[in-house]
């Protein structure tokens, strides 16, 4: 058989652009913000991961333009030999600071982080358990590792708690949750995740790409919002979301990270983030220290859109964070709702199979910082209007 056979059969993006409601690949031509000009248009984006809207903070802009100058556009070399810049030891000591870890280890990519993290801790012999509804990046890096992976319901505790009686007691034991869930926008039951890796000797990975900024004591996530920083073992997060960067880290005990460091391919055999990406991740992590009020403004702009849509007589999935999916259920429904959004001037994100169940098709809206209440009324009764007409 012909391997590019499979390439032959894959027909369904040709029907969805045949059928005018391709959803993916739009062009931007601004900057990302919360109102930005795509293809042309003025549309109101509600389907970004910038946060703290830093993307456009002039100081944070400004940190990447002078890294750019003085560093030039590269470090053409990995961090383990010629890729490693006295600001990438300063970014990873601060983020440990601000996570209160001993150490962080940074990766050029958070879905890299996941596969360098997962891939080096978990090894023959070893489990690592999974919620379902947990980040791609997470499967494989459980993929890459030559560990077993089992998975337990979403947030379902009574599940975990089944697989883990079922382990061998010798064998080592990694829980991996999503601190904050990137589609649904609900929160990880830490608290009992932890009391269960106590009771069966397990360890705990968060993954925090849409905690850190959001949620806990100034931004500093979920391990921070429950009060469990010294429960959970590794926290992984990335620069692409509130950092306005591109990137990603690890924090743990020291001995976990020099452990990475030595022993993550992702890690060890992929060119360093550049600089003026490693600048921009700095300046907007010291933005975020010195602003500790913004995580609290962004979680009052969604409380302001999660009852604006609901007075508006639309179906949200219940969430405490800025990601607020709406129900569309079908996935046909779903991608010709958001093709009109789009049009009218709303940008969303739509979430199908098998990102989620069959029939439970969202459009996934997620709010920033720098959001102000008229723009959201005015993107929310376009919503109403298009999602509620006949």
């Amino acid at each position: 058989m012909d391997i590019f056979e499979k390439c032959e059969r894959f027909t369904l993006a040709k029907q969805y652009r045949e059928l005018g409601i391709y959803p993916y690949f739009h062009a931007l031509e601004s900057r990302q913000d919360v109102e930005v000009i795509m293809e042309g248009k003025r549309r109101i984006m509600l389907g970004s991961n910038n946060y703290l809207g830093l993307t456009t903070e002039p100081s944070v802009v400004e940190a990447g333009r002078k890294a750019f100058e003085q560093y030039g556009s590269g470090c053409s070399g990995s961090r383990f030999l010629n890729g490693t810049l006295q600001m990438h030891l300063e970014l990873e000591r601060e983020l440990a600071d601000f996570v209160r870890k001993e150490g962080a280890v940074t990766f050029s990519t958070g879905f890299q982080s996941n596969l360098g993290i997962i891939s080096a801790i978990v090894g023959r012999g070893d489990y690592v358990i999974c919620d379902r509804e947990n980040h791609a990046s997470i499967y494989d890096g459980c993929k890459l590792s030559y560990g077993k992976m089992l998975r337990y319901k979403h947030n379902d505790m009574e599940d975990l708690q089944h697989i883990l009686e079922r382990i061998p007691e010798e064998a080592g034991r990694l829980i991996v949750t999503d601190g904050v869930f990137s589609m649904g926008g609900d929160i990880a039951k830490l608290p009992e995740i932890v009391a269960l890796a106590e009771q069966y000797g397990a360890r705990v990975m968060v993954d925090d790409a849409h905690g850190l900024g959001v949620i806990g004591e100034g931004g500093r996530g979920t391990a921070s919002y429950f009060g469990l920083e010294d429960k959970v073992d590794i926290i992984m997060g990335t620069f692409s979301k509130s950092l306005a960067s591109l990137g990603g880290y690890m924090a743990a005990s020291e001995t976990v990270c020099d452990y990475v460091r030595h022993n993550s391919r992702p890690f060890i055999f992929s060119a360093s983030i550049p600089p003026s990406a490693c600048a921009v991740a700095l300046a907007a992590l010291r933005h975020l220290k010195a602003h500790p009020e913004l995580p609290g403004h962004l979680l009052e702009l969604a409380a302001y859109a999660r009852a604006g849509l609901k007075s508006r007589g639309l179906s949200i999935r219940e969430s405490n964070t800025p990601i607020i999916p709406i129900y569309t259920y079908e996935a046909e429904n779903t991608l010709r709702k958001n093709k009109e959004l789009y049009e009218a001037g709303v940008y969303v994100n739509p979430v199908l199979p098998p990102a989620t169940a069959p029939g439970e098709c969202l459009l996934r809206t997620s709010y920033m910082a720098s959001h102000t209440k008229p723009l959201l009324d005015e993107a929310m009764d376009i919503i109403a209007q298009v999602l509620l007409e006949a």
